[in-house]
């Protein structure tokens, strides 16, 4: 990664200076204000991480910052060599991920997981939804049935 870290390079302290990010051979310019906007996303999920691998319950802000500037840095990396990989098609697709990770066993069959999990938790959420529509059509049926049969019954 030719991209240096923002908390190590003063880029977290705001002093506006722009970050280079290498993608395809050529350097882009990022300024610091569209990492400002996405700062704090993960804050919460990796203090919890941190503690789970051995960290303080509460973990310095600066720690959990530079953390999160890491994984913000190497998220855009891998996108966008995800992106360059799916120029030929023009479309970006969870293969083009899968493809960069192909080599490193733990991630690859990591993404595998997700993505199987994702499928079933698709299919479950379709299934309660089919589920769901028929048992409220059953009960305006019976409802129907229901109401046809007691007024019937008024008129005998």
């Amino acid at each position: 990664m030719t991209s240096s870290v923002a908390g190590a390079s003063g880029g977290a302290s705001g002093s506006g200076a722009g970050k280079n990010v290498k993608s395809g051979g050529t350097a882009i310019s990022q300024p610091d204000s569209s990492l400002k906007r996405k700062r704090g996303l993960f804050s919460k999920d990796l203090r919890l991480m941190m503690y789970g691998f051995g960290d303080d319950p509460d973990p310095m802000p600066e720690t959990v910052s530079l953390v999160e500037d890491i994984l913000l840095d190497y998220i855009t990396d891998t996108i966008h060599k995800a992106q360059d990989v799916a120029v030929r098609r023009g479309k970006l697709a969870t293969e083009d991920v899968m493809f960069l990770v192909r080599k490193d066993a733990r991630k690859f069959a990591r993404v595998k997981e997700l993505l199987a999990m994702n499928e079933e938790l698709k299919r479950a959420r379709k299934a309660f939804e089919v589920d769901e529509e028929k048992s409220v059509v059953w009960n305006y049926r019976d409802l129907d049935t229901f109401f046809v049969h007691q007024s019937k019954g008024k008129d005998r």
